[in-house]
């Protein structure tokens, strides 16, 4: 029997460790600057990744649209896959500011929002994803 690859499965596994890297940083109070510049990069390609898998996991349900982060999202809520699109909107557009935030003040405004709204909102994709394994 042969088994088909599912692109969405393979990427996946790197959604996958990116959260559980990115919920290491979270669940850490207190960060300093280093420890602040990590929990950025930990974000940035945790998103990026959660965009990238639902796509793929989108086109292996049929669906054909243009693949951008945002509609991307908003497609998966339309299709009933999840409830929470707006929030990873939020999270794309935190991410594409936090991009340009050289001297950490914008991080510091978006921390709290990153910690409770933002990342519950990755967990409840990650959940919905092994749930789909």
């Amino acid at each position: 029997m042969e088994t088909k690859d599912v692109r969405w499965k393979q990427r996946f596994q790197n959604f996958e460790q990116a959260f559980l890297r990115l919920q290491e940083a979270v669940n850490k109070n207190s960060l300093n600057e280093l420890e602040r510049n990590g929990l950025i990069q930990r974000f940035e390609f945790t998103i990026e990744l959660a965009w990238k898998v639902m796509k793929d996991f989108l086109e292996d349900r049929g669906f054909a649209f243009k693949p951008s982060p945002k509609d991307t999202f908003r497609q998966a809520q339309e299709a009933k896959y999840i409830d929470f699109a707006q929030e990873l909107i939020d999270a794309l557009n935190i991410r594409n500011e936090l991009s340009h935030d050289y001297d950490g003040e914008l991080f510091i405004q978006s921390e709290m929002e990153l910690r409770s709204n933002i990342f519950p909102s990755i967990e409840k994709l990650y959940d919905f994803f092994k749930n789909e394994l």
